[in-house]
């Protein structure tokens, strides 16, 4: 009888024994299974956060995008209100900032300058949907809410942008961004070519050899010429085409006055009366009302290639020096600097200071010479410019200026021109002596004339994009550093 109760007492503790052990699993296998639907549910959430994240990071990069668009004023007047420059610099020039420095944009958080909310209609058609909303193309990750742009809360900085975005998951994740913008103030070119000294010299085979299309020409001095045949009439009823002058049955172009300070002087006058010029070419402007030439000042210039672009000195040699670190036979040749490898490749801001590394001066400035077939970017030299390109160029997609009774709409003519050897700015503080034949599109700048040797001719197209101030390559406007604030 006792040997039986030890036996019914070691059945009952080991009973016991697996009931704890199963609920001790039970337990275990709950809380596993509750950690890793909790784990799903953080993962899918950290997602749908990445996603906000990349779709407003998206939305800004876009709102940067508008201010390099050409094109972008025609997306709507909520476009042109952020993109309009209204405000003028102490030269008179169109600018985001007045006077004091002071930028257009003055709203706040609560009332912003721009405001464009998904919930009415209308915003909403604007800002996302196919195929004028500003962000459609991002549709795919999401949609924007709400958008407002309103002032900086750093002084010197151009606006704050602040966006809401959602996803498309059920729930929707939303995340609203805020970031600063900071602007490139370089002034606009307003014409296609400036000389600040004579153009052409008064001796046969030594006139200009500079030819204008779609834009202006400003020479301060004396303009030379062989024949009045050689000066373009103005014509509003010429063809929009990517043919040289020299291709022309007559040399005629709808954009073309030329701003002269002295007099047009012809070498080859026909016997009699004096040729008339065209009602385009406008001699004699200095002292009144005078010639404007478009400056860019040397040490702001310098600083926005130190920070946007790329920095050179250059030595007696016409060697190029990366970061103004001269060390001498370890320099650059000019054409492994200013190589584009076609239509497209822009190398930007390029600024080439002067022997010294100080302001320019008639005993300080170096010579850079182009042999390239061709480049896009804006050269600053500091000195003088020899043009020579080897090679035939590339044929490029360009936009004509906007009709001048049609400026509002900004409806400009796609026109594809051949033989291009540069693209963008050309602007020495020297001479520019061209060697052989060069077509730019963009503009020309010289603080001292443009110089032919052996025959050569340069023919410029206007880029009207500089009438705006928007240089491919250069950010008009860019995402300010340690200003980008993400709010759940």
């Amino acid at each position: 009888m006792v040997r039986i109760r030890k036996t019914n007492n070691q059945q009952g503790i080991a009973l016991i024994g697996a009931m704890v052990l199963v609920l001790i699993l039970s337990l275990l296998g709950a809380t596993i299974l509750n950690l890793a639907g909790q784990e799903a549910i953080s993962s899918n959430v950290g997602r749908e956060a990445v996603v906000a994240q990349q779709l407003a990071d998206a939305a800004g990069e876009v709102v940067v995008s508008w201010f390099h668009s050409p094109q972008a004023k025609s997306a709507g007047s909520a476009f042109s209100a952020i993109l309009a420059k209204k405000n003028h610099d102490a030269e008179g020039i169109l600018s985001f900032f007045d006077q004091a420095g002071r930028s257009q944009f003055v709203g706040t958080m609560g009332q912003p300058d721009v405001l464009l909310e998904a919930g009415a209609a209308s915003d909403n058609l604007v800002l996302n949907e196919p195929p004028t909303g500003m962000f459609h193309a991002l549709r795919h990750l999401g949609r924007i809410e709400e958008l407002k742009v309103y002032a900086p809360s750093t002084p010197g900085l151009l606006c704050t942008v602040d966006v809401r975005v959602a996803t498309h998951t059920t729930p929707p994740f939303r995340q609203s961004v805020l970031m600063q913008l900071g602007s490139v103030d370089l002034p606009p070119l307003r014409a296609a070519v400036q000389v600040n000294q004579n153009l052409g010299f008064f001796q046969a085979g030594n006139e200009a050899s500079v030819s204008v299309h779609w834009g202006d020409l400003t020479v301060g001095g004396d303009f030379v010429v062989g024949r009045a045949e050689e000066l373009p009439a103005q014509s509003r009823l010429v063809p929009v085409t990517g043919l040289g002058y020299d291709e022309m049955s007559h040399r005629e172009d709808r954009w073309m006055d030329a701003w002269i300070g002295g007099e047009v002087r012809m070498t080859q006058l026909p016997a009699g009366e004096l040729p008339a010029l065209p009602h385009n070419i406008h001699p004699q402007q200095t002292p009144t009302p005078g010639i404007q030439l478009d400056r860019w000042n040397y040490e702001h210039t310098k600083r926005i290639a130190q920070r946007h672009g790329r920095y050179f000195a250059i030595d007696r040699d016409g060697f190029l020096h990366p970061d103004g670190v001269v060390s001498p036979g370890h320099g650059l040749t000019p054409d492994a600097v200013f190589q584009s490898k076609g239509p497209g490749d822009n190398l930007g801001l390029i600024f080439i200071d002067t022997l010294d590394q100080t302001a320019p001066r008639e005993d300080n400035l170096g010579t850079l010479r182009l042999h390239t077939a061709y480049w896009e970017g804006h050269l600053v030299m500091q000195g003088h410019v020899v043009v020579a390109p080897i090679g035939s160029g590339q044929s490029i997609s360009a936009l004509s200026p906007p009709d001048t009774d049609q400026v509002a709409d900004q409806v400009r003519t796609p026109v594809q021109l051949s033989r291009v050897n540069f693209n963008g700015v050309l602007s020495a503080a020297g001479n520019i002596t061209v060697a052989g034949s060069a077509r730019v599109y963009g503009a020309v700048v010289t603080g001292g004339t443009i110089l032919s040797s052996a025959g050569g001719r340069l023919e410029v197209w206007y880029d009207h994009d500089l009438f705006q101030g928007l240089y491919r390559g250069v950010p008009l406007v860019y995402r300010a550093p340690g200003a980008w604030v993400a709010q759940y």
